[in-house]
């Protein structure tokens, strides 16, 4: 029921509203009241918040209020309370989950690539991550980064240092160890793993939107030289895989490898094709491509309707002729679209992507081709 005032001596107060009964309830009203009015004021009406559309005269008044919200004690205030259970750390962009636990976004992100519930209470968090809308908490956020300014600012100047460290595309650049990837050349994937889960979502945020491609080596975990491949786009599916479109970039060569948060990295150096300045050469290795072009053309024209559609639909059609076949560092891009068709094997395929001489990677395919066209077609 409702609470009874009571005087100092004890006795309940009647109903009547003499002046020391006001005056008793004003004291009342100040000292509970007030601090509760403050704080939803300091705390609800952020910028980000909705409720600052459609404001009356009066609410204009407590926005007034706000900007002189009550100070508190330092001696109240603990950084340990406001502390992600996972990280242990201070709370940074947190989000609060349906079952109402909070936790860093990036945290529970990486809680979730490995299964779909809360981390502390093991709620089932499915229609949670499906949605994928990891809104910030403003009330905390607005509370660390109102009276725990210095915390929050130490705590930004770390995430950033991890941030730039990511960002980095020659130092522990990400290695997706799974199949061969070339210049120019589509290389759409199912990323259902936690750890790429993780590696994917790092290379969005960070901006690079780009990692390295490698195929497997039973010795060192994965080969000498792999191809950086470009997200294009990324689609969610509703448990926390995705699917990643991407296109060929760089080739690189791996100078040393590693380790992070599950998946692989290593320190790389790009390749490029060595330029032929010669004018003679210049022309023999024109002669050479346009050639290898033509065989190539004719090959892929005569394969069975079947191969030839699947082509089309997994690597799309076979580049143009280009004018300049020195223009790009990795060469023109019909090489890289046939070595990606031709049915050789891995380590073949390899060894001609680690070649810097576009006339012998040149010879190889056209040595290809030569050898599958001189099988009798059944």
């Amino acid at each position: 029921g409702p609470r009874r005032l009571c005087t100092p001596s004890g006795k309940p107060r009647g109903t009547g509203t003499s002046n020391h009964d006001s005056q008793l309830m004003s004291t009342f009203r100040a000292d509970v009241a007030s601090p509760v009015e403050e704080l939803s004021v300091c705390v609800t009406l952020t910028p980000s918040s909705r409720l600052c559309s459609g404001l009356t005269a009066g609410s204009k008044q407590q926005i007034t209020k706000a900007k002189n919200c009550r100070s508190v004690p330092e001696h109240q205030l603990d950084p340990n309370d406001l502390e992600c259970s996972l990280c242990m750390r201070l709370f940074y962009e947190p989000v609060t989950t349906p079952c109402g636990h909070t936790f860093c976004k990036n945290c529970l992100e990486r809680c979730l690539d490995h299964t779909p519930q809360c981390p502390l209470c093991k709620e089932s968090l499915k229609e949670y991550l499906a949605c994928r809308k990891y809104m910030v908490t403003s009330v905390l956020d607005t509370l660390i980064k109102q009276y725990l300014s210095q915390e929050y600012a130490e705590r930004t100047k770390t995430h950033l240092e991890e941030t730039r460290e990511l960002s980095d595309l020659t130092k522990n650049v990400p290695i997706f160890v799974c199949t061969m990837a070339y210049p120019t050349v589509p290389c759409p994937l199912h990323v259902f793993e936690p750890r790429y889960r993780l590696m994917i979502r790092r290379c969005m945020e960070t901006g690079t939107r780009q990692f390295g491609m490698c195929i497997n080596d039973p010795q060192k975990g994965f080969a000498d030289y792999g191809c950086m491949l470009i997200i294009r786009s990324v689609h969610f599916l509703p448990d926390g895989r995705s699917v990643v479109d991407t296109i060929g970039g760089k080739r690189f060569r791996v100078l040393s490898r590693g380790m992070k948060d599950g998946y692989s990295t290593a320190d790389i150096e790009h390749l490029e094709d060595t330029r032929v300045e010669d004018r003679e050469e210049q022309e023999r290795l024109q002669e050479l491509h346009d050639e290898v072009y033509e065989q190539a053309r004719v090959w892929f024209q005569n394969l069975k309707i079947r191969f030839h559609n699947q082509i089309l639909q997994h690597f799309g059609p076979m580049p143009e002729r280009e004018p300049d076949i020195q223009a790009t560092p990795n060469g023109p891009a019909c090489c890289w679209w046939l070595l990606a068709v031709l049915p050789i094997d891995p380590r073949y395929q390899l060894s001609v992507l680690s070649m810097t001489s576009l006339k012998e990677r040149l010879v190889k395919i056209q040595h290809i081709l030569t050898y599958l066209q001189s099988i009798p077609s059944n």
